[in-house]
């Protein structure tokens, strides 16, 4: 009777062994990255950053996954991005215009008037530009996964239409916390106001700006529409979004979730296209029928010889303005 007991008892030590071996095991491989992402549940960037995570949770059987926190639950665009920096949070979508301010190159991607169209857009970042430009966020903490699209920015705001720069002059325009789009705003005769993303619909309910800038998606799904009744189609912009990875949550990665996460990224940019193009034209046709006045009639060439100092000063710098020159040659 003794040895059996003894026997049961070695079984039973044998299995919890196993059972905590095998915790220890997986608590060591699993692991949760935070993506930040300023923009609401069902935007586009937030439904390819879930897109994502489905697919790094496929392809690593479960072991690695992303936990996604939308609608600036992590902070705005300026603070989460140096917390990604940092390592505090793994992964963020962002804006070129804002990260600009801390990977200077990228800022070429939000020059005014640069790109003809997003189809010139999509083949500078789907070739080698868009390559070397995301291999380039290394040296400063980061690690560029992808590109998303953020459609063409333009002016909005409460007081009159937009047809010239004579209509701009003095209006306080919200722009984003970057100080090239600041100098922009300035070259076009506007005062810019540096306002986080959150804080512009209380901007406009309080007239603390008369208006911002932005693509028809943003502008519809956080209501600025709704106290801002002229959308001028300047289309100044047609910058992308990009996602970023902290460089200390890709180094604790293998080469092969490296390459998983790359993967997961390219995949995701595909979808959200799809995606933003359906939201965008849903977008324009909630703000017509809200009673926005859309002006198309507008003389867009002093505004484009308004950015001659803009470009001088970024081409004052040899390798920008041969990355300019680059994509102006991409047909």
């Amino acid at each position: 009777m003794a040895v059996n007991r003894r026997a049961v008892l070695s079984r039973t030590i044998t299995l919890v062994v196993t059972l905590v071996f095998a915790a220890v095991s997986a608590s060591a491989f699993a692991r949760e990255f935070r993506a930040a992402d300023t923009q609401a549940e069902q935007y586009p960037t937030v439904q390819a950053l879930r897109y994502m995570g489905r697919l790094i949770a496929e392809r690593t059987g479960g072991r690695l996954h992303l936990e996604v926190f939308p609608s600036r639950q992590l902070g705005e665009e300026k603070e989460t991005l140096e917390q990604t920096r940092a390592g505090a949070i793994d992964l963020n979508r962002t804006n070129v215009a804002l990260i600009g301010s801390l990977v200077p190159a990228v800022n070429v991607l939000a020059m005014p008037f640069l790109f003809r169209s997003l189809d010139h857009l999509h083949k500078v970042l789907d070739g080698p530009i868009g390559t070397e430009i995301l291999n380039g966020f290394e040296p400063y903490g980061f690690i560029g996964l992808t590109f998303y699209d953020s459609g063409s920015r333009s002016i909005y705001n409460r007081l009159h239409p937009v047809r010239s720069l004579d209509d701009l002059k003095g209006m306080r325009l919200r722009v984003q916390q970057s100080e090239q789009m600041s100098d922009m705003i300035r070259a076009l005769g506007a005062v810019p106001v540096e306002l986080a993303y959150g804080q512009v619909l209380a901007g406009l309910a309080n007239g603390l700006i008369d208006g911002a800038e932005n693509n028809w998606p943003s502008f519809v799904t956080t209501d600025h529409y709704k106290y801002a009744g002229y959308y001028s189609l300047t289309r100044h912009t047609v910058s992308p979004e990009v996602l970023v990875m902290s460089l200390k949550a890709w180094n604790s990665l293998s080469p092969e979730d490296q390459a998983i996460f790359r993967e997961a990224a390219h995949r995701s940019s595909l979808y959200m296209r799809e995606k933003w193009n359906e939201l965008e034209e849903r977008s324009r046709q909630q703000a017509e029928q809200a009673g926005v006045k859309i002006v198309t009639d507008i003389d867009r060439k002093p505004l484009e010889a308004a950015m001659a100092g803009i470009y001088a000063r970024a081409e004052s710098d040899p390798a920008i303005a041969a990355l300019i020159e680059r994509i102006r040659n991409v047909e």
